[in-house]
């Protein structure tokens, strides 16, 4: 194998980087899921009633507020680092 000369190591870096930036943002989205499950949901059955739906409705709220947050953050990381 080919020794990775230091623009394509840096590349290769920035890449991985991502990477774990991506398993880390769906690690959120699980953990979030997660808790709006376990903090909303009593009794799961065919219907939600107006408590639970109000619960996951803020729930989700939360979490899309706190899921733009970190994309807004991640894109300002990007940013500074293609500069």
């Amino acid at each position: 194998m080919a020794e990775l000369g230091e623009p394509d190591e840096a590349e290769l870096q920035r890449l991985v980087a991502a990477e774990q930036q991506k398993a880390q943002f769906t690690a959120q989205v699980h953990h979030f899921m997660e808790l709006c499950w376990d903090k909303c949901v009593e009794k799961p059955g065919n219907r939600l009633d107006s408590r639970t739906e109000n619960c996951l409705s803020s729930c989700v709220d939360r979490f899309i507020d706190t899921t733009l947050a970190i994309t807004s953050r991640f894109a300002q990381i990007v940013q500074k680092g293609g500069q």
